[in-house]
């Protein structure tokens, strides 16, 4: 069983990505990490949420960010979005993934902010354990 899924929406969100990564390896937590676009490759994602053994997603996404929020919307499983930074410094994707409507809820940690996710992510997965 894979502890945490990772996944960013575009390749160039992969420096974020290795953040969590590092804090996932010190913390011996396992993971899986996946780039698709919710825009550019719905299905893949569809497919990937269903099969993914994963406890808990975390999402990588700048511009509009859908992606936390695509996730949220198709697993009863914790997502976490973290915003990238971009043309608005972040802001737009930190207001995309916050602004969530009722009922598909995404934690969102500061925008770049890889580690705060990992940390978020393996509290989570110690609740699970209590």
């Amino acid at each position: 069983m894979v502890d945490v899924a990772v996944i960013c929406g575009s390749a160039s969100d992969t420096a974020v990505a290795e953040k969590v990564f590092s804090v996932l390896r010190e913390q011996g937590v396992s993971y899986d990490y996946q780039v698709i676009s919710a825009h550019r490759d719905p299905d893949r994602l569809d497919d990937y949420i269903r099969s993914s053994p994963c406890r808990v997603f975390i999402a990588i996404a700048g511009l509009s960010a859908a992606l936390p929020g695509v996730i949220a919307s198709k697993t009863a499983r914790p997502v976490i979005g973290v915003p990238v930074s971009g043309k608005l410094m972040g802001l737009d994707a930190l207001l995309s993934i916050v602004q969530m409507p009722k009922g598909v809820p995404v934690a969102c940690v500061g925008v770049d902010n890889g580690e705060n996710a990992a940390h978020l992510a393996i509290r989570m997965l110690a609740l699970a354990s209590e």
